[in-house]
């Protein structure tokens, strides 16, 4: 309980024993459900990790950070808590990110609506297993929550309060410098970078607009990388995959509302909209029938409200400049733009195939024949025939195929060694006939000189 009470005030920074329970201990929510009244629920599930952050506390790693405008109390890590949790969530001091301003002394709204945006974008599952024995209605809540649509990461893919330095470094940015309040790191789930913007419909949207304007010069912002090469500074922390060559998009931002202030959420985001529309307006392509988003920042919308009854793979999220709500990954894609390079991709792989094959006709065309058999030559026969500088690896009978090659060759052989054979015979022959007349000849004086002789 104090691991999860670490963990969950590392990413998040301030939170309730409610919240730190949902994250860590889901399954936690479907106990205690025949207590009387939701108050005494609520205080028997998160007893435990109430009683793990009192611990921490008497051992100098985290606080009482005040309360919420709701009366509860909430938790925060001091500088030797955050390291602690640093160490549990295998994260460098310099990624676990700033403390939030003010946290429960002016009621934590804010720290509360980022932490309730995390837990719609997990949407944390409960161990059916540790159910078992619960009330029937406790039981199939708790299933229908295991078979909900899947959220987007877990704890460990978030960061809170993170400096995005237009200037200066990651652990002292300059003035100016934006801060996100969530950043989303979920590649396995097609999120690699996303950040989060958590608004209460309490500022002007003229506010929320000039953050954007701290993002675009971050994002433009480049610094030489560990290999050397020159690249925007945030892929020298966060990795993404390479843009296309002639789009070179920023990451995406999601700005999520809680209508908790006055001003109505659907109107904040059609007037933000407006005002940051040189950072997110791209450039159409009528031919294609795509936008392109060269330089641009992808901004999405949402409300809390939407976010907790969609999830992130429901319709929940407006792109400004589109028309309709879709789910997270379609809103932060480019479908249209992708649906062309897929129909692309398809065209060329098509004309390589044809060209594939005219040039293979092309070549058979050419594919010499043996003059024997008549018998096209297979493409290894083909390549030994060809000509090279090397006699010696120059074949006897280039015409042929390899087989007709081979018999032409034994035959030759054959009619070399019958030749030999016939020579051989013939010098043989000659040499008797020789030896012949030398003896006749050696008789015929020896019969001579006899009746000399006489």
């Amino acid at each position: 309980m104090r691991a999860d009470v670490l963990r969950v005030l590392g990413v998040l920074k301030v939170a309730t024993a409610d919240q730190i329970q949902r994250l860590a201990s889901p399954h936690l929510t479907y106990r205690h459900t025949t207590k009387k009244t939701p108050a005494k629920q609520k205080e028997a599930r998160t007893a435990s990790h109430r009683g793990a952050a009192n611990d921490l506390r008497r051992h100098g790693l985290a606080l009482d950070g005040g309360r919420t405008r709701g009366g509860e109390e909430v938790r925060l890590l001091t500088k030797e808590g955050l390291a602690a949790a640093a160490i549990d969530l295998d994260r460098e001091m310099e990624e676990m990110g700033g403390m939030p301003k003010s946290g429960g002394r002016s009621g934590a709204a804010h720290p509360m609506t980022v932490n309730e945006t995390v837990l719609a974008l997990i949407r944390p599952k409960p161990d059916l297993d540790l159910v078992v024995g619960e009330p029937a209605e406790a039981v199939s809540a708790a299933r229908a929550a295991v078979d909900a649509p899947d959220g987007i990461g877990t704890l460990i893919s978030y960061a809170t309060e993170v400096a995005l330095p237009v200037k200066g470094t990651w652990k002292n940015p300059a003035i100016g410098s934006a801060r996100a309040d969530i950043v989303l790191t979920a590649p396995g789930d097609g999120v690699p970078l996303l950040f989060i913007e958590a608004d209460n419909c309490t500022e002007e949207a003229v506010l929320i607009a000039a953050k954007f304007d701290k993002y675009a010069r971050f994002f433009q912002r480049q610094e030489k990388d560990t290999d050397g090469i020159e690249k925007p500074l945030w892929r020298t922390r966060w990795s993404a995959p390479a843009s296309e060559k002639y789009e070179r998009v920023h990451p995406p931002v999601l700005l999520v509302f809680h209508q908790v202030g006055k001003r109505p959420a659907k109107t904040q985001m059609a007037r933000v909209a407006d005002l940051t529309r040189r950072h997110w307006q791209g450039q159409w392509h009528s031919e294609h029938g795509y936008h392109s988003y060269d330089r641009c920042i992808p901004v999405v919308a949402t409300t809390l409200d939407l976010l907790r009854e969609h999830g992130p793979a429901g319709p929940a999220f407006w792109r400004f400049g589109r028309d309709h709500r879709e789910p997270l990954l379609e809103a932060i894609g480019n479908s249209r733009r992708d649906a062309y390079l897929a129909r692309s991709l398809k065209a060329a792989r098509e004309e390589q195939r044809r060209r594939e094959e005219e040039e293979a006709a092309r070549r058979e065309s050419r594919r010499p024949v043996c003059k024997d058999c008549g018998q096209k030559f297979t493409d290894t026969r083909w390549k030994a025939v060809e000509y090279t500088h090397d006699w010696s690896k120059r074949q006897s009978h280039p015409h042929l195929c390899e087989h007709c090659q081979h018999q032409a060759v034994t035959a030759a052989a054959e009619q070399q060694a019958k030749t030999r054979a016939e020579e051989r015979e013939r010098q043989e022959q000659e040499r008797l006939r020789q030896e012949a007349e030398e003896q006749a000849a050696a008789q015929k004086a020896g019969g001579w000189l006899s009746r000399f002789r006489t």
